[in-house]
């Protein structure tokens, strides 16, 4: 992809942003059955790379997924989001605090809401990059992150496959629908390869 347009959706308008903050509002009712979990395996083996479990931070948690399993490792998960529609049906659980975190919020803010500089032990992003405003991500994560022994992990999943019946039919769905996608769903079929030079 060339670097114009890889910039362009890495650093979307302000205005893009905002139309993507309210993207899947409508539907965070079912949103939460529709979206597959991911494997149990994966949040053990994040876990054993962190020299410390004291705080994790899903962002763009939705309903909370992958803040549920990152739960299971660590003594705090804070999971932000900039839907609140999708945070009312996030899953409870005791370890995970939801927050609500506009694109009107201020990095400072973020920081001290999040627990402050230095502090984040693990960092997960699933299925969401995409969306970001990478340079501002990179900063927070730089500030957030704990020094030495944090790390970033950042997923996505791609087509799943179910059956020999299903499977044809997800795909012409998939096909005859992509001209209606937003552009930067691109980078998740591509497996965020671009992006990370990959």
């Amino acid at each position: 992809m060339p670097n114009a347009i890889k910039a362009k959706i890495a650093n979307p308008k302000s205005a893009d942003r905002e139309k993507m903050a309210g993207l899947f509002d409508q539907q965070a009712d079912i949103y939460l059955d529709a979206r597959p979990t991911y494997p149990l395996q994966w949040y053990s083996m994040l876990a054993a790379r962190t020299l410390h479990r004291s705080l994790a931070w899903d962002v763009d948690t939705g309903n909370g997924q992958a803040a549920i399993g990152v739960a299971e490792h660590y003594e705090q998960v804070i999971g932000t989001d900039v839907s609140e529609a999708q945070l009312q049906h996030a899953i409870p659980h005791p370890k995970v605090k939801y927050l609500y975190t506009p694109l009107s919020i201020s990095d400072e803010e973020l920081l001290s809401s999040i627990g402050g500089e230095n502090s984040v032990d693990l960092i997960t992003v699933a299925q969401a990059v995409h969306w970001f405003d990478l340079p501002k991500f990179y900063s927070l994560v730089t500030r957030l992150l704990r020094k030495p022994g944090g790390i970033v992990a950042v997923w996505c999943y791609n087509d799943i496959a179910v059956n020999p019946t299903f499977d044809p039919v997800m795909k012409r769905f998939h096909d005859t629908t992509l001209p209606d996608w937003n552009p930067n769903i691109q980078y998740v079929f591509d497996g965020y390869k671009c992006w990370f030079g990959i």
